[in-house]
């Protein structure tokens, strides 16, 4: 910018703009990832979250919010944050997007049992072992999910960038 003065309105019209995502890092007992096969293409595999949908709802709300719709399940009460994620405009996706990664705790076989997906979000729950997620995801998806568990193991918080495609 020049430095000369304009109106919020103004001056808000010339940011880049972003979508934020809330969702939940989740495993079970076993610390072994949870996630949901994903309907609109079945190679991506996505923790249970969504898009901000309304301007007062927050990341952790909307996590909240979404866990509920694709699983049915409250998995969490405090928010723990392991991750937040930033990914440039990709493809047909033409706004940033930032993401607020957080930890929905270890489901016992009660709360996977009571699992029922959305079949208009998800059509598959899987549990493997980290290592085995490896072939099953993309690279950079697959670092995303090792990142967060070691996030989560060590008691830190970090930080991701997903590379522009060329």
């Amino acid at each position: 910018m020049s430095g000369t003065w304009l109106p919020p309105e103004q001056y808000i019209a010339t940011l880049p703009k972003a979508t934020i995502y809330g969702c939940f890092f989740v495993t079970d007992q076993a610390d072994r990832p949870i996630q949901l096969r994903a309907v609109r293409n079945p190679a991506v595999w996505q923790w249970p979250g969504g898009n901000l949908d309304d301007p007062g709802e927050t990341p952790w709300g909307c996590a909240v919010r979404e866990c509920m719709e694709e699983t049915g399940l409250h998995i969490a009460d405090v928010p723990r944050l392991p991750a937040v994620h930033f990914l440039p405009p990709l493809g047909d996706w033409t706004t940033h997007k930032v993401g607020f990664v957080f930890d929905g705790g270890r489901l016992d076989q009660d709360q996977i049992d009571r699992i029922v997906l959305d079949p208009d979000e998800h059509t598959e729950v899987a549990i493997r072992p980290l290592e085995d997620w490896r072939t099953r995801m993309s690279g950079f998806a697959f670092r995303r999910l090792a990142a967060v568990a070691e996030a989560r193991r060590s008691g830190s918080v970090c930080y991701l960038e997903q590379p522009p495609t060329p």
